[in-house]
């Protein structure tokens, strides 16, 4: 017995000792050493804090920034990000690569055009996240013309009545709603019941992995059942169960040769169908096909909703430019149904929207870990490492885009979005092989939208509207964004 106890004793000992050992190298040892590769290389960034890093000083500026808005100003970075406007302006604007830490973990904050570039082009599988997105090649955007129509003909009637009885409409939730509805039947064909659940469930979704943001570096966190996490595995039970629903009804009205493939899960079924009798296997597992789904409700719904609402929200800040894109939609359409040649050819509401994008772009940012020892530029990055594009910053950087960088001046688009700037520094929807999804689809939805809205009405902002842009994962207006609309 005695036996027995000491061998216990000791491989407890044993075991608490490996422990010990594991997070000291998590929290001091692993840390120091990245430190250490950076810095050799020229690298500037602040000072390791065990364990918590630099996470105190990011929610705490992040929060001061948040509790007060802002003067009508496109000038939104120190609000939106004011940690990373604090560390540029600490260790140079002129050095496009600083690094900060998130807990035990260096993020290196990459604001070089070409650098970006060469992380979002990367296909070695030295930097994560290289996921191929399926979906991509199923954008048939000619197709989804009558759903996106049919779909803002429901919101401007509405927006009519509204503006009939002088109601103020706060078009922020409005045009997420909308957006959710076009996802619904362009790219699945479900019904709006079922599309509206999923982008409700998607959008909490969002909120709590905002909130749980602070934690993200302690080790097995998310395992832990916490009242944030709890909610988030539930929620995505659910969304996969009502897309799990929606898939298996296709696929029985495919066998029995009465689905159209006319829509996006159409065209990816049919595919995949096609892969699995010409080679014997399925391209996609079906929660592959899930897992694409929704990443194209959060992509397709939150890229078109927010470009539309900042759009709305820059042209009622300036009217010349309002004026200018409606007469534009006018000269081609009239007050008839825009058409998909005709919306190709919108200069000046092309323009605009690309501006829009620049100064307020839906993300802000995109996150990549390093896996195998990956050199970007000069700098050799070692396992450990994240990187973080920082794609506001770029968009707000007048060594880019020049001195009046911060004003809105969609001429800047007057050549195309290749030559607006400086070393080609627009990314609004990402960049190389990792394209954001729903580009296609988010900019034609827009234009459509834009052009039904100009026609019917003109619009400013309301005495209530608080300038106040702020992150809650993509760019919001943090307190909505309440328009006054007038029938013309």
């Amino acid at each position: 017995m005695e036996l027995w106890l000491a061998v216990c004793s000791g491989l407890a000992a044993l075991l608490v000792a490996a422990w010990a050992v594991r997070m000291l190298n998590w929290a001091f040892w692993e840390p120091r050493r990245l430190d250490r590769a950076l810095r050799s290389q020229g690298l500037k960034g602040s000072s390791y804090r065990p364990i918590s890093g630099d996470l105190k000083d990011f929610v705490r500026l992040t929060e001061e920034a948040r509790g007060k808005p802002m003067p009508f100003s496109h000038a939104i970075f120190p609000r939106v990000s004011p940690f990373l406007k604090r560390a540029a302006d600490a260790h140079g604007k002129e050095n496009k690569v600083t690094f900060h830490w998130m807990g035990p973990n260096p993020r290196a904050t990459i604001t070089d055009p070409d650098q970006i570039r060469e992380v979002l082009a990367n296909k070695t599988g030295e930097i994560g996240k290289a996921n191929t997105n399926y979906l991509a090649k199923y954008v048939v955007i000619g197709r989804m013309l009558p759903a996106f129509s049919a779909c803002c003909d429901e919101l401007v009637n509405r927006w009519d009545e509204m503006a009939a009885k002088g109601e103020e409409i706060d078009v922020s939730v409005e045009l997420q709603s909308f957006t959710g509805d076009v996802i619904s039947r362009s790219a699945f064909g479900s019904n709006f019941e079922e599309g509206r659940k999923i982008f409700q469930l998607q959008d909490e979704q969002a909120m709590l992995v905002a909130r749980g943001l602070p934690y993200a570096h302690i080790p097995g966190f998310r395992f832990l059942p916490t009242r944030i996490n709890t909610r988030m595995k539930a929620i995505d039970i659910e969304v996969k169960g009502i897309l799990l629903s929606i898939i298996k009804k296709r696929e029985e009205s495919m066998k029995l040769g009465a689905a159209k493939n006319d829509d996006l899960l159409g065209l990816l079924l049919e595919s995949n169908l096609q892969h699995l009798q010409e080679h014997g296997n399925a391209g996609m597992t079906t929660d592959e096909v899930v897992d694409e789904c929704k990443l194209f409700y959060f992509a397709g719904q939150e890229t078109t909703s927010l470009l539309l609402t900042w759009t709305m929200v820059v042209l009622s800040m300036h009217q010349d430019w309002q004026e200018r894109a409606r007469e534009e939609v006018l000269q081609a359409f009239g007050k008839e149904k825009p058409t998909f040649d005709g919306l190709s050819h919108l200069k000046t509401v092309t323009m605009i929207l690309y501006e829009v994008l620049r100064l307020y772009p839906p993300a802000i940012g995109m996150n990549r870990q390093v896996f195998k020892s990956t050199k970007i530029g000069d700098v050799v990055y070692p396992p450990g490492v994240l990187l973080f594009l920082s794609i506001l910053q770029v968009h707000h950087d007048p060594d880019f885009w020049g001195k009046d960088v911060d004003e809105f001046k969609p001429e800047r688009f007057a050549d195309g979005m290749y030559k607006a700037s400086e070393k080609n520094a627009f990314f609004p929807f990402g960049g190389g092989h990792r394209v954001c999804i729903g580009q296609n689809f988010a900019l034609l939805e827009a234009k459509l939208a834009l052009c039904l809205i100009l026609q019917r009405f003109s619009f400013d902002l309301s005495p209530s509207y608080t300038h106040a842009p702020a992150i809650v994962l993509t760019l919001k207006p943090q307190h909505g964004a309440p328009i006054r609309l007038r029938r013309i």
